[in-house]
This record gives C-alpha cells, sequence and structure tokens, in this order.
C-alpha cells in the first residue's frame, strides 16, 4: 500500500473513532456501554495514528496520539495517557518541536503525578535536547537539564544527574557564567574521583574548573589547582594540570608567545575541542588585554 492509501485509511479510522466517542457521550450511548466504546475509540486513534506513522505524516500522526491520550485521560488511565503523549511528542519532534515539547510536558506531569521521577527525568531531557538542537534556546534547554539533575538525583541515579549537570555547566560557561559552571565541574569531580571506574575523568573535570576560574581571576585559579592537587594527587601529574600550571606563569610573566606555545604543545598530543578553545582564547585575550595596558 502507498503512502497515500495509508493516508486514507488512517483518515477513515479517525473518522471512526469520532464517531464512537460522540456515541459515548450521548445520553444512550452512555447508558449503554459508553466505557467500551471510549476504549474502542483509543484502539482506532492509535491505529490511525501508526498508519499515518507509516506515511511519514508525522503531525497527523502525533495529533491522532494526542487524541488518544486526552481519551485515556478522560477515563483515568494515566500511564497510557503518559504512553501516547510520549508518542505524539516523538511523532512532532519530527515536523512541530514546540507541539513535541507541549507533548512531552504532558507526560512529564502525569509521571511527576504518579511518582514516577526517573521516566520524568528522562523526557526533560529529550526536552533539553530538543531545545538544544531544533529551537535552539539554550537557556530553556538548561532548565530542562537542571530539572531532570534534580529528579535523578532525587532517584539516588547520580551518574545520570552528573551527566545531566555536564551538559549544564558546558552552557553555563559559554554564558559566562564561571561560578556556576565550576561549582558543578568540582561537584562532579569529587564524585568521579571517590569511584574505581570514574577516576579518570576526575582530572578532566578538575582542569574545567580550573578554567573557568582562570576566566574569572588567575588568582583565584592558582589557589583552586592547589586545593585540587591535594584534593587529588593523581591530578598533580596530569598534562591538563602541567599546563594550567604553565598558562598561570605565563599570565603572571605577561608572556603571550609563552601561553600559546603552551596551547600549541598541549594540542599537539590531545585535540582541543570547541569548547576548550573557547575558554582558552577567553583567557588569551585577558592576558593581551592586560600587557597592553602595561604599555
Amino acid at each position: 500500500m502507498d503512502n497515500s492509501g495509508k493516508e486514507k485509511e488512517a483518515t477513515a479510522l479517525m473518522a471512526e473513532a469520532e464517531k464512537k466517542v460522540k456515541s459515548s457521550q450521548s445520553f444512550f450511548g452512555s447508558l449503554f456501554g459508553g466505557s467500551s466504546k471510549m476504549e474502542d475509540a483509543c484502539d482506532l486513534y492509535g491505529r490511525a495514528a501508526n498508519m499515518f506513522k507509516m506515511a511519514k505524516n508525522w503531525s497527523a500522526s502525533g495529533n491522532a496520539f494526542s487524541q488518544a491520550a486526552l481519551l485515556h485521560l478522560q477515563m483515568q488511565s494515566k500511564h497510557d495517557a503518559a504512553t501516547n503523549f510520549i508518542d505524539a511528542g516523538n511523532a512532532f519532534k519530527k515536523s512541530d518541536p514546540q507541539e513535541a515539547i507541549n507533548c512531552l510536558n504532558r507526560a512529564i506531569e502525569i509521571y511527576t503525578d504518579m511518582g514516577r521521577f526517573t521516566i520524568a527525568a528522562k523526557h526533560h531531557v529529550t526536552i533539553a535536547e530538543i531545545y538544544e538542537t531544533e529551537l535552539v534556546d539554550i537557556d530553556k534547554a538548561i532548565a530542562h537539564y537542571e530539572q531532570a539533575a534534580d529528579y535523578y538525583k532525587g532517584e539516588e541515579s547520580t551518574s545520570s544527574a552528573n551527566k545531566c549537570l555536564l551538559k549544564v555547566a558546558t552552557y553555563a560557561a559559554q554564558l559566562e557564567q564561571y561560578p556556576k559552571a565550576t561549582e558543578i565541574y568540582e561537584q562532579v569531580a569529587t564524585h568521579a574521583m571517590d569511584s574505581t571506574l570514574l577516576k579518570y575523568s576526575a582530572k578532566d573535570y578538575f582542569f574545567k574548573a580550573a578554567l573557568c576560574h582562570f576566566c574569572v581571576d588567575m588568582l583565584n585559579a592558582k589557589l583552586a589547582v592547589q586545593k585540587y592537587e591535594e584534593m587529588f594527587p593523581a591530578f598533580s601529574d596530569s598534562r591538563e594540570c602541567k599546563l594550567v600550571k604553565k598558562l598561570l606563569d605565563a599570565f603572571e610573566e605577561q608572556n603571550v608567545d609563552a601561553y600559546t606555545d603552551a596551547v600549541k604543545e598541549y594540542d599537539t598530543i590531545s585535540r582541543l575541542d570547541q569548547w576548550l578553545t573557547t575558554m582558552l582564547l577567553c583567557i588569551k585575550k585577558s592576558l593581551q588585554d592586560d600587557e597592553s595596558d602595561l604599555r
């Protein structure tokens, strides 16, 4: 069956579902098996949604899933309603990101009401990703990552919470909210260094925290590095710690060339990603500004 055939069949199923809903709401319909008609209508909406999905008509599929969700809510089937809102959100993701967010938020309300916070957190992450990639609203993405982290923490899922918090820290630093980013990196690093599996990543988080300090104040960064070395002696031997110390020396000597050389040397072994490049350029700019002030 081609797509237009599937769409026709789906449209017929939608019409049949609507008929069932209307007859269940009439006086006689409600006397004679109103709730079974509602269940039939839910089933028809679900089938229509899947047919639209096969025809790649995402908006119509999302709308059919939403109709099923609203009927499930009327029948007090909260879990089924939430599942249908999620299906609607996933369909709308491909055609209408804002409507996808609306559906996912409805599902989250139901899940939190039921005390299902881990599932609610997972869908907050999905919303954050839509804001990140589709709607490019970083403040809203941060808010949803923070909410997800809160719910994960409450359910003792620390590693899932930290994953969300690291996203928050990445964006906070880019938005020049350095104290917020520093606090998260320190918190995640402290958790990592106590774990056999995560120990190796602690140095990266301490490195990022030190760079966030550096963007605010050189002396702060110096004190922070000393503190991190005391907390986590393995940090001292890391290439990341050695780089920060070289940068601090270059800053003290007001030596832009030494700063650039240290970054280049590090980059030959460990490629700098976009985030690190931005942070290191921010620090270099303040060093160049200081240097020109002295002239």
